[in-house]
């Protein structure tokens, strides 16, 4: 087993719950913070502290404004965010294809 592919995946993206969200963010261009803490089954601070993570690494945008006279949180995958999702999905299929049984 060559073990590089494994060594260079993304650590901010294979904590669990941070994979969950991208996931969930490279499904659809905008999630509202509810929406992701609901389907996740998160809290509000394990969501934010996520959040938080995926922001500093450039992963994701957040962005506030209000509906209906009451705060809105949005959340959805930047550029980068695209390129480093796809990057590790690709070097997850290497792993998973070259230790699959022959």
């Amino acid at each position: 087993m060559n073990p590089e592919p494994f060594l260079q995946l993304d650590r901010v993206i294979h904590e669990k719950g941070r994979l969950a969200i991208m996931s969930m963010l490279a499904a659809s261009p905008e999630l509202s913070f509810t929406e992701l803490r609901d389907a996740l089954e998160m809290t509000d601070g394990n969501l934010t502290s996520h959040m938080r993570t995926l922001q500093e690494a450039g992963y994701v945008s957040v962005s506030k404004s209000y509906q209906d006279n009451r705060p809105l949180t949005t959340c959805s995958m930047t550029a980068a965010g695209k390129k480093a999702f796809t990057g590790y999905i690709n070097l997850l299929e290497q792993v998973v294809q070259q230790n699959r049984p022959k």
